[in-house]
């Protein structure tokens, strides 16, 4: 037998929604992890060798390969990540200074 309410009812009022700010497309991408250098070179041979496979057992058989690796193995990818992250940081700290410049000229 269904319970009679005699409560008020339990939903909350809505929210109100922050609006964020939209990302600026000019802004420098942020640098791939390691993990993903491998993920990119390796995604093919994977399907590959499991036809037909899910979009998800693709990443999970990723990923245990990438447990799998040796340090060794694993030091190619992370150059490849340490390069990439000194590319964003040198694009970012020109498109920041670039911004400061921009501010500065509507300020004036």
């Amino acid at each position: 037998m269904p319970k009679e309410s005699t409560a008020k009812s339990t939903r909350k009022a809505p929210e109100k929604r922050v609006q964020r700010r939209k990302k600026d497309p000019n802004a420098p991408k942020r640098g791939l992890s390691a993990y993903m250098f491998f993920a990119n070179d390796n995604r093919d041979k994977v399907r590959e060798e499991n036809p037909g496979i899910s979009f998800g057992q693709v990443g999970k058989q990723l990923g245990d390969k990438w447990k799998a690796l040796s340090e060794t193995d694993r030091k190619p990818y992370d150059d490849k990540a340490a390069a990439d992250k000194k590319r964003y940081e040198e694009e970012k700290a020109a498109y920041l200074a670039k911004a400061e410049e921009e501010e500065e000229e509507e300020s004036s």
